[in-house]
């Protein structure tokens, strides 16, 4: 890796919120954890300074505020290789552990699929299930992908397995039409 690539500027977010009503502190968390941000100790966070998550921080700022809180937004650097290095492996973990999550999310459409040719079930309503869930997969693929400013080890595999279950959804919507027109 380049000097250049492991020197990337940062936004560090300290945010403090009362404690009282939690709405206001648990909508700042989730926003940042949903934008892949690094938690770098309690109330402060980190994200790659990129324009792809400059939203999620300004709304982190925003429900901050609504919530009688504040926010101080940094721009930052690692103070030296090794530690521009372990920030970025941070965010990639976080990035990696998605990554399998979805991966196994996959597997978890695919064997629906077998279950569900195994019942040869092939109605227009179970099409329709499982073009929702593959909707939810390919959302959930493109969330990723964008948050992914690395590189996680899994995401081509990730999309080697969202491709088959789109060849394996077709297989099945196939069946379907195929059992309609034999009706």
């Amino acid at each position: 890796m380049t000097k250049n690539r492991a020197r990337r500027g940062w936004s560090v977010l300290a945010v403090r919120v009362p404690a009282e009503p939690s709405r206001h502190r648990v909508a700042v968390w989730r926003e940042l954890r949903r934008a892949g941000a690094v938690s770098l100790a309690q109330g402060v966070w980190a994200l790659p300074a990129a324009p792809a998550f400059d939203q999620s921080v300004e709304r982190a700022i925003e429900l901050a505020e609504r919530g009688n809180g504040e926010a101080i937004l940094l721009d930052a650097r690692g103070h030296d290789e090794a530690q521009a290095q372990r920030l970025q492996e941070l965010f990639t973990a976080g990035r990696e552990e998605e990554w399998t999550e979805f991966i196994s999310d996959c597997g978890k459409f695919q064997a629906e699929l077998d279950h569900e040719n195994g019942r040869q079930k092939f109605t227009v309503a179970e099409l329709d299930e499982e073009e929702q869930s593959f909707e939810r997969l390919r959302r959930w693929y493109r969330e990723l992908k964008l948050r992914d400013f690395f590189g996680a080890p899994s995401a081509p595999e990730a999309e080697q397995q969202l491709k088959h279950c789109q060849t394996r959804l077709e297989d099945f919507a196939n069946r379907v039409y195929s059992a309609l027109h034999e009706r």
